[in-house]
């Protein structure tokens, strides 16, 4: 007979674990839970069910930008505007619902 339950034990750094397990309060999923189906996630995608990569760019905070940041961005924007490297606004929409319904 298979054992009812085991026991994990992860070092996990303090700051990361008490907004995680804020969040999962706020859900009414105790920790123990979400770690179980994360493992069961593992199990049927048979590997981590999300992407591990890095990031291609870093996507801008623009409300942490200075005036003059934020100035610099935009005329970045515009620039690319001018030159052509821009993606049509309905091509961006398709390509986000796209990711959303995979």
């Amino acid at each position: 007979m298979a054992a009812k339950s085991a026991n994990l034990y992860a070092r996990i750094e303090p700051d990361v674990k008490e907004q995680a397990e804020s969040i999962l309060s706020a859900l009414g999923i105790p920790a123990s839970n979400a770690i179980n189906m994360f493992y069961k996630q593992i199990i049927l995608q048979k590997g981590l069910p999300f992407e591990v990569k890095l990031p291609t760019s870093k996507p801008v905070a623009m409300g942490a930008l200075s005036k003059e940041e934020l100035d610099a961005e935009i005329e970045k924007g515009y620039t690319d505007m001018l030159e052509g490297r821009t993606e049509p606004v309905e091509k961006v929409f398709a390509e986000i619902h796209r990711d959303i319904d995979k």
